[in-house]
């Protein structure tokens, strides 16, 4: 038996665990990042700075793909929400879990080598906070492993022990950000942003710190401020002509906490930015205007953060379509002209090739229905609106809706095929800001809004998700498999000529990268939010991932969408599953214990609890605090507790003590100090009244 049982291997209590020696990591520059052709390491979030998510390693391929068995697996009995890319070097597996703990274990037998924790629960204790205890990964540069937690800070440790190097705060407390995007490492630098677009009146930025001390090296900004306090630098002058009233008071937006590239050839560092704060230009810029630079791709000089050029995806949006998606690197031939191209699928459905030497768009084409834009104009770039999308007769039915036709979860590209494997939704959601003072909104920060409520919808096609290979020269899809739950998980691609995917169903697939035919199938009993990685060690192949349940999915449930596709019903309950770190190999022979099936919570009748319509009416209006992990509706979906099954949510002192007081901050529940005892109550009614009208559906 492998199993490496977390806490067995490794007793000690201290922040830092040195449980082996391990040879000294080999010091990898960009150059080497960049690399396509090695096989023996993950050394970037999307395996090189090209972020393709391809592997040239083909010991495993389409003929003996049937054969992989577990070769060895760690359980993780602390955690929830794995939705991380582990790294490769030098035959450690490194990777981030809940709460941003950090761990190190051998590539080749599971082995835990090291342990540190950032200890989020001590930096977030008693304080207000927003965000997910989840995190999409880490990055790695000359011997230093790099993280960020959620709570705003960055630090590096040593690669091989596991060492503290420096820690930096990217943003004060009393700011309602959170970050659960991995750090981007590149020329002797690395870079974070931050995400709470939602949660108050935000204006985004990215900033990069010197890899060996963590001291600032330079800042970019990614929408205006007010004019009054001067422009930081011309792009900011020149995006303040975008926006028009008073957006400062709003914050804009931007949000940059996903979509990193650097590309080593050209030497430009490309940044994926967020959508607007609040969602809805009517109140946020409510002349009109593009409103740069959201959701945009915005090109920067590596070395000083300055401005290059942009391409703006969603010219002055308002459905929150941000551009927070991958940014893909490779060359291709386009009408016999060779091109160096990025590849992007941001959430409005339109799938972008962008000659990355000038970002002039090369083509663009939806890759699932839009109702928001016919198309995009070839000779502007501009994307050509239906009239009525931006919900002016009060009502819009649009597609894709705010979860968006490609989120985070990452897509490959294989340059022997041609093709892109993109995980796709197919959601809808009908606008609306009938009612809404528009005049005079205004979010506070940690209450937030989006300024306008996005209705459940019919969904646009008999399925709510889609794995499809995408073939970005002819701009078509060259197959597609549609998918009963959703989401689904990132993709890896291999010379193997396979393509594989986990699921929300809890299985991980292998396809046949040239035509779509499932060769292998592996049901791991816990629904899937990470993407798989492959490395070589001697000569063997492995496949590794992280199962987990987890992302915002797992948080608001069926929040945005009909109530035909939920994540509700998949069972994945918190606390129910544990959580693994799995690796696979042709030649594996370890037995995994299975499961439990998925379970779905009873909520309480408690019949002693008399509800009173008046203030669940208020704490309904209160939940919006609370929907971001415990579900839309009162309908957990397997990152925190179910309340309408939970006995604290009957006490009162109990709950006071856990929503205000943060007696459960350890777990990931931050504290609501500012909460009255009349909202306390609100809340209660409300969680009680959901839980009985549940009870009968």
């Amino acid at each position: 038996m492998k199993s490496i049982i977390l806490g067995v291997v490794c007793v000690s209590l201290a922040l830092f665990i040195s449980c082996e020696n391990k040879p000294e990591a080999l010091i990898y520059d960009d150059s080497a990042i960049a690399n396509e052709s090695q096989t023996e390491n993950w050394l970037a979030y999307g395996r090189t700075h090209n972020e393709r998510r391809f592997s040239p390693s083909d010991q495993i391929n389409a003929d003996n793909v049937s054969r992989l068995k577990v070769d060895w697996f760690m359980d993780l009995p602390y955690d929830v929400g794995l939705v991380s890319t582990p790294l490769v070097i030098d035959g450690v597996l490194y990777f981030t879990g809940t709460m941003n703990v950090i761990r190190a274990v051998d590539a080749v037998t599971g082995a835990l080598l090291w342990e540190y924790n950032p200890q989020v629960a001590k930096e977030i204790e008693g304080k207000k906070t927003i965000g997910w205890k989840h995190n999409r990964g880490i990055s790695f540069y000359e011997g230093k492993i790099f993280a960020a937690t959620w709570d705003g800070r960055l630090f590096a440790l040593d690669a091989k022990t596991g060492e503290e190097l420096w820690m930096v705060r990217t943003f004060s407390q009393e700011r309602s950000l959170y970050i659960t995007g991995a750090p981007k490492a590149f020329k002797g630098k690395v870079l974070i942003g931050n995400g709470g677009t939602e949660h108050g009146p935000t204006r985004g930025w990215v900033t990069a710190y010197d890899a060996d001390t963590g001291e600032e090296a330079w800042k970019f900004y990614i929408v205006p401020g007010n004019p009054a306090d001067g422009f930081e630098n011309e792009a900011m002058e020149m995006a303040a002509k975008t926006w028009t009233g008073e957006w400062w008071k709003h914050g804009g937006g931007g949000n940059a906490w996903h979509g990193f590239t650097y590309d080593e050839e050209l030497d430009v560092l490309y940044i994926g930015t967020g959508n607007g704060s609040p969602w809805n230009r009517k109140i946020r810029s409510p002349e009109g205007g593009d409103n740069l630079f959201l959701c945009s791709i915005v090109a920067l000089k590596p070395d000083t953060g300055e401005y290059l050029w942009h391409y703006q995806t969603t010219p002055g949006e308002s459905w929150d379509y941000n551009s927070n998606m991958d940014i893909v690197l490779t060359d291709l031939t386009i009408d016999g002209k060779e091109i160096k191209a990025m590849l992007h699928a941001p959430k409005n459905g339109f799938f972008y090739v962008i000659n990355r030497e000038t970002g002039k768009l090369v083509s663009a084409k939806p890759f699932v229905k839009t109702t928001w834009a016919s198309h995009i104009d070839m000779e502007t770039g501009r994307p050509v609106e239906v009239p009525g999308a931006r919900y002016e007769d009060n009502r819009a039915y649009i597609t894709p809706n705010p979860y968006g036709a490609h989120s985070w979860y990452s897509m490959s590209y294989n340059p022997q095929t041609g093709l892109v494997y993109l995980p796709a939704l197919h959601y809808a959601t009908n606008y609306s800001d009938e009612g809404m003072d528009l005049d005079n909104w205004q979010a506070q920060e940690f209450i937030g809004g989006l300024g306008v409520a996005p209705l459940e919808a019919e969904d646009p096609a008999d399925y709510p998700a889609s794995l499809i290979a995408w073939d970005p020269v002819k701009q078509e899809a060259a197959w597609t498999v549609p998918q009963e739950m959703t989401p689904n998980a990132g993709t890896l691609t291999t010379a193997g000529n396979l393509v594989f995917q986990g699921r929300a169903d809890g299985k991980l697939l292998a396809y046949e990268a040239s035509n779509g035919e499932v060769l292998w199938t592996y049901n791991l009993g816990l629904g899937i939010a990470a993407p798989p990685i492959t490395y070589e060690i001697d000569g063997k192949q492995y496949l590794s991932l992280l199962v987990g349940w987890g992302g915002g999915a797992a948080g608001l449930g069926n929040l945005f969408s009909s109530k035909k596709h939920t994540t509700q019903q998949l069972g994945w309950a918190y606390g129910t599953h544990i959580r693994r770190l799995v690796t696979f190999s042709l030649e594996g022979t370890s037995e995994m214990p299975p499961l439990p099936p998925p379970y779905f919570p009873i909520p309480l009748e408690a019949p002693e609890f008399e509800v009173d319509t008046a203030k669940a009416a208020f704490g309904a209006q209160l939940y919006g605090l609370c929907q971001g992990c415990h579900g839309g509706g009162v309908l957990a979906a397997g990152m925190a507790p179910d309340l309408r099954a939970s006995q604290i949510a009957l006490n009162k002192e109990a709950f006071t003590a856990v929503v205000r007081g943060g007696t459960n901050v350890a777990a990931g529940m931050p504290a609501h100090p500012d909460l009255t005892d009349e909202q306390l109550d609100a809340l209660q009614h409300f969680i009680r009244q959901r839980a009985r009208e549940t009870l009968t559906e």
